[in-house]
């Protein structure tokens, strides 16, 4: 269990961190999406599509982007008692923690994959504006970027796991 725990926490900090390298990048592309908007809007006929595309971009985005956020510690946590904590405490109370969010992801995970099915069903779910794209391609990326983010919380876990064994993982951030 020791060799499966660590070799799995490699494979997929690994993923996620190659995965959030690149998709960090999306800020740039949202930029000039939400750039040619402006320009768009000031010497052209206006874009219909620019600001949809732009959300597009965003949800990419974050969904993305949020495993290499967990794996980095850039997330939000309410740093009261935490940060006077060791190490140790602070793998115990975050293997407890961790569990929750595992099951929040299921559960979105599941809920993603039924507005998916029911976007691909009747010919294709499609926006209400005027541009009207199919959403099935935006609700896949949402469902690849939770599944991400399952991959990286179990990662984690074994993390805090190890720690709480007394393995060194590295500084908890």
């Amino acid at each position: 269990m020791l060799n499966f725990a660590m070799r799995y926490t490699r494979v997929i900090d690994g993923l996620n961190y190659r995965i959030g390298r690149v998709v960090m990048y999306g800020i740039f592309v949202m930029m000039a999406i939400l750039l040619w908007s402006s320009v768009s809007k000031t010497f052209f006929d206006p874009s219909l599509w620019t600001l949809e595309v732009a959300q597009f971009a965003m949800v990419a985005y974050y969904m993305l982007g949020g495993p290499y956020s967990i794996q980095m510690g850039s997330n939000v946590r309410m740093d009261l008692l935490y940060g006077e904590w060791s190490d140790h405490r602070k793998a115990q109370i975050d293997a407890m923690t961790i569990v929750f969010l595992i099951v929040y992801l299921v559960f979105l995970l599941w809920g993603g994959w039924e507005s998916f099915q029911y976007s691909i069903s009747y010919g294709g779910e499609r926006s209400s504006s005027v541009w009207r794209p199919y959403l099935w391609p935006i609700k896949a990326i949402m469902l690849v970027g939770i599944f991400l983010m399952l991959l990286q919380a179990f990662s984690e876990l074994f993390k805090d796991i190890l720690r709480i064994k007394g393995y060194d993982m590295g500084e908890k951030v």
